[in-house]
This record gives C-alpha cells, sequence and structure tokens, in this order.
C-alpha cells in the first residue's frame, strides 16, 4: 500500500484529539438507554448538528413498530427513538454505508452516569466506548476524509439508530434498505480487544418467548383437574437446552408466570436466546423448536404461542469480506497500526449489514473494553487513531481499491 501522504496525510493532521474528547464526554453524559426515549432525542439532535458539518442531507426517522411478550403473555407495543439518517452524494456511481448507535445498555435510573478518569489515558463511563466514542471516530473520519480531492468519488450513507442494544428491531427495515447497493460497510463498535484487534466471524442470535397456556385448579382438592404451564414451560426448557452442540448454542433465560402456591399455574412465559454459529444451524433450528414445541403440547396438554426469532443471522467472512478486511489491516501499517481479528461471539449491526450481501468491518470504533459494565473505559489516544483510519479506508475505497 502507499504511505499515507500528500492530501490524505494534510487531512489526518486535521483531526483534532481533543475536540473528539470533548464532544464524546458531552454524548456520554446524555443518557441514552435504549428506553430512555428523551435522553435519546436529545442526543439524536446533538449528532444532528455535529453531522450538519458533512455534506448532505440528515433526517430523523420514526422507528418501525415492534411489540414483545409481557410476563402475562401478552403482546405489548415496545417505544423505540428516532434514527438518524446522513445521505451524501447519493446519485454517486460508488456508495457505502457507515453505521453506528446513539442508545447505550444503561437506563435513566442506572448508577452508572458519569465519566471519571482511570489514569491519563483511560476514560471510565457510560457508553464512552460503546460507542459515543465511536460515533465521533466516524464524524471526524468523514470531515478528514471529506478534505481529500478523492472524497467527490464516492457518496455514503450514514445510519445512527437508537435501539442496537435490544436487537435493532425498529431500525432492521433501515438497516436493510440502506446497504442495498453499497461497495462496503463499516460500522463503529468498539474493537474486540484493547490492543485494536477486529471482530471478524460472527454467530447469530435470535431472541424467543413462548406463551404456554395450561388450566387452574386447586393445588390439594383437584389438581389432576389443573394443566401445570410452568411445568411445561421448564419441561420445554430442558428439551431446548438438549439441542446444545457446538454450531447452536441454547440458553433458557427466564420462566415467568402462576400465582399462589394453591393454585396450578394456567400460563407461564419462557424466554431464551439461541446462538447459531452459521447459517445451517441458524436453518436447522425452526423445525427442531417446532418438534419440542409439538410434544410438550402433546406430553402435558397445553397449547404454546411463539412470538420472536433470530434478528441477528450468522455473519461468515467471504472473499469480498475478507478483501475489506485485508485493506483496514494495509491502511493500519501504512500508519502504524498493527491490525488483527478474531472471530467473535458477539452480535450487532454488522450482522444485519452482512445478511444483504455487503462486505462489512463491524468494529472500527476505538479501543477500550468492559463494555456493558460499570467498568466501561474507553482508551482516549485511539479517538484520533481510529479517525485516522478509516479515513484512510475511505480514501483507498474511493480509489476503487476493492473489487
Amino acid at each position: 500500500m502507499r504511505e499515507c501522504k500528500g492530501a490524505l496525510a494534510a487531512a489526518i493532521a486535521t483531526i483534532d484529539a481533543a475536540a473528539m474528547l470533548d464532544e464524546t464526554c458531552t454524548w456520554a453524559a446524555i443518557n441514552t438507554g435504549t428506553g430512555n426515549l428523551a435522553g435519546l432525542a436529545r442526543q439524536a439532535q446533538a449528532l444532528a448538528d455535529a453531522f450538519a458539518a458533512l455534506p448532505g442531507e440528515i433526517a430523523l426517522v420514526d422507528p418501525a413498530p415492534v411489540t414483545a411478550i409481557d410476563p402475562s403473555g401478552q403482546d405489548t407495543v415496545l417505544d423505540h427513538g428516532r434514527h438518524l439518517v446522513l445521505k451524501v452524494r447519493p446519485d454517486a456511481g460508488r456508495r457505502m454505508l457507515l453505521a453506528g448507535h446513539m442508545d447505550t445498555v444503561y437506563p435513566a435510573d442506572h448508577p452508572f452516569q458519569a465519566t471519571r478518569w482511570r489514569d491519563e489515558r483511560t476514560l471510565n463511563g457510560p457508553g464512552v466506548a460503546d460507542m459515543k466514542g465511536g460515533l465521533s471516530v466516524l464524524l471526524h473520519a468523514l470531515l478528514a476524509f471529506e478534505r481529500t480531492t478523492d472524497a467527490v468519488r464516492i457518496g455514503y450513507d450514514v445510519l445512527i439508530n437508537a435501539d442496537e442494544e435490544t436487537g435493532s428491531l425498529s431500525s432492521a427495515g433501515l438497516i436493510a434498505e440502506l446497504a442495498q447497493g453499497k461497495c462496503a460497510a463499516l460500522v463503529y463498535e468498539p474493537s474486540a480487544r484493547p490492543d485494536g484487534t477486529l471482530a471478524h466471524r460472527r454467530g447469530g442470535s435470535g431472541n424467543y418467548s413462548v406463551v404456554v397456556a395450561g388450566r387452574s385448579a386447586h393445588a390439594g382438592r383437584n389438581p389432576q383437574d389443573g394443566r401445570n404451564a410452568v411445568v411445561a414451560a421448564a419441561d420445554l426448557a430442558l428439551r431446548l437446552k438438549a439441542l446444545d452442540d457446538d454450531s447452536l448454542r441454547v440458553n433458557p433465560a427466564k420462566i415467568e408466570g402462576g400465582s399462589g402456591n394453591n393454585v396450578v399455574p394456567d400460563h407461564a412465559v419462557l424466554r431464551f436466546n439461541i446462538r447459531p454459529a452459521d447459517d445451517p444451524a441458524a436453518r436447522r433450528f425452526p423445525a427442531a423448536f417446532r418438534t419440542l414445541v409439538e410434544e410438550v403440547e402433546r406430553t402435558h396438554d397445553v397449547t404454546c404461542r411463539v412470538h420472536g426469532g433470530v434478528s441477528r443471522p450468522p455473519k461468515p467472512v467471504d472473499a469480498r469480506a475478507q478483501a475489506l478486511f485485508n485493506l483496514v489491516r494495509e491502511c493500519g501499517q501504512a500508519l502504524g497500526q498493527p491490525i488483527g481479528w478474531q472471530p467473535s461471539g458477539g452480535v450487532c449491526d454488522g450482522n444485519n449489514i452482512a445478511a444483504c450481501g455487503v462486505p462489512v468491518v463491524d468494529t472500527m470504533g476505538v479501543r477500550g473494553g468492559a463494555i456493558h459494565s460499570t467498568d466501561e473505559y474507553l482508551l482516549t489516544d485511539s479517538l484520533a487513531e481510529r479517525a485516522a483510519l478509516s479515513a484512510a479506508v475511505l480514501h483507498r475505497l474511493a480509489g476503487g481499491d476493492l473489487p
């Protein structure tokens, strides 16, 4: 790869690390738990103001309707925040998708709400790595890239959704729409390891709720007339767990239902997650699951209603995706940033984008760690470092380096 010099080097030199740190701290101070609609609205406006420095048009897109099962087994509507979309040069013949999320896992009443310094380069705080820092990397990479003469050769869409942490259910359709026709995609999740290692191949993820309807009866006088929904749900959980193998992990997570100890429970809700390692495992599961449900219904004389499914398809890495990984590594070498990768058991919007046939690298954000915990931290020197990496990748893609 040619060295980062000329217009690209000059553009990278304009990246302002201090401004990025201030921006990250400001955004981290806004609580954006996925259910905090007021906080998400504040964050969306702050992002719209910041990304307005780029050419193109910004829109805040309403979330698609999403339902869930409440503890009583009834459908309930879930509210979500609006998603930010920026479109730059939509008529360009070669276009990319750049994605991130504004929500975090910390609700408004969570005690973890403020940033603090661990040492001179390590910042602890809610969302500093996942992904308020990543959003700053995305913005400043684009600001630097737009200073190069090659920028006009490529267009891009930026998507910053408000529900990634709960599976992107209200933005899945938008992700699929924006992925169409793109030559490549970058997602700004934090690196897989603090040294900057990228997540490579990913498994998938699906969340399910099973509503079990039985029949109530007195636990002492006539238990034989009851149909115990909790027992049926427990039986189904054990049968599901028995499906575990190297290509599929099943995690029965919760059973809700019942009332008094002297009542045979007539309803229960079983909630579980699956992690298929690859597409064949994801395709096998539905038929096996249906068989288990039918067996439980016959054995316990209950009825079952299923809600949910696989929301994150497995993300294999094909030849086109590998070419993008190789390009990122070459850009890192030119910048003095060693780049490696490893498989990941986690999932993100990169899974959804890859399912649309678009090559994607989905850990282009900051270096840090301990995400989803009160120990979450950002290595602050990675802000400008990773912005430079993305600017270099965009520069190469604008030159047509990825087939």
